[in-house]
């Protein structure tokens, strides 16, 4: 598969400060948006459908603060963080992430952080809005392949969803070779870091589900099957396998 990796890239520092967490307890990002937030070259992807669409898993108000003003603060943050750099600031967003470790040190965290938690979001929205069911076709058979079938998948990406400990995500990647696996990662960090692609994946911060499920996170990762879209998931896995799967 043809990931891309940039090397050598030449990129500045710049501090930023992020306050007004919605939730001490959970929240990572500002339940309310900036009065001037910066502009720059990453932007909040539109929704693509209403926010009460899954509502059979998620609240429509969970919906509409998580995409709103939890995902729009990390795009503000980037574009805060890549302000003046211009090397920076012309990368696409899979590649700033992917080699956000050959940043000077003083910035690496907010790339990590920020970049990771636009590139996670942006996924996140891209595979619900269905109306669950199973996937068909080859990605099916890869998830045979690979993870013993569909059944077996929903096992194992639930308990490592319960696994994560404090907040987290748990994905489907899509490796070097187009093989599949399950992974976890910590606070907002994403599977480009590692040189892969996140097929799919569940976002278990508690500000994801708080509003309807409380501290009860097994009923949240067990309901959100029923709001995901194969069909999109599976166009995700033939752009992985072609090489052109970005974020």
């Amino acid at each position: 598969m043809a990931f891309i990796q940039r090397r050598g890239l030449m990129l500045g520092a710049v501090g930023l400060g992020f306050t007004g967490l919605m939730r001490p307890a959970f929240a990572q990002a500002p339940a309310a948006a900036p009065t001037a937030a910066p502009t720059g070259p990453f932007t909040l992807p539109p929704l693509g459908y209403a926010f009460d669409k899954n509502e059979a898993a998620i609240d429509a108000r969970t919906m509409e603060l998580h995409h709103r003003f939890h995902h729009q603060a990390y795009v503000t943050g980037l574009n805060a963080a890549v302000a003046g750099q211009d090397a920076l600031a012309r990368m696409p967003l899979d590649e700033l992430v992917t080699n956000y470790a050959q940043a000077p040190e003083a910035l690496r965290t907010r790339l990590r952080n920020f970049g990771g938690g636009h590139a996670n979001h942006s996924m996140f929205w891209e595979i619900m809005g269905g109306a669950g069911g199973e996937p068909s076709g080859p990605l099916k058979a890869a998830i045979d392949r690979d993870l013993g079938g569909f059944g077996e998948l929903k096992n194992r990406f639930n308990a490592a969803a319960m696994g994560v400990f404090g907040s987290g995500w748990s994905f489907v990647t899509v490796t070097r070779e187009g093989r599949l696996a399950i992974t976890t990662k910590p606070n907002q960090d994403s599977p480009l870091m590692d040189g892969q692609r996140a097929l799919m994946g569940n976002d278990v911060w508690e500000h994801a589900y708080y509003l309807r499920y409380q501290n009860r996170r097994v009923e949240y990762v067990g309901k959100w099957w029923d709001v995901l879209d194969w069909a999109r998931i599976s166009a995700r896995f033939d752009a992985a396998m072609a090489g052109t799967l970005k974020v």
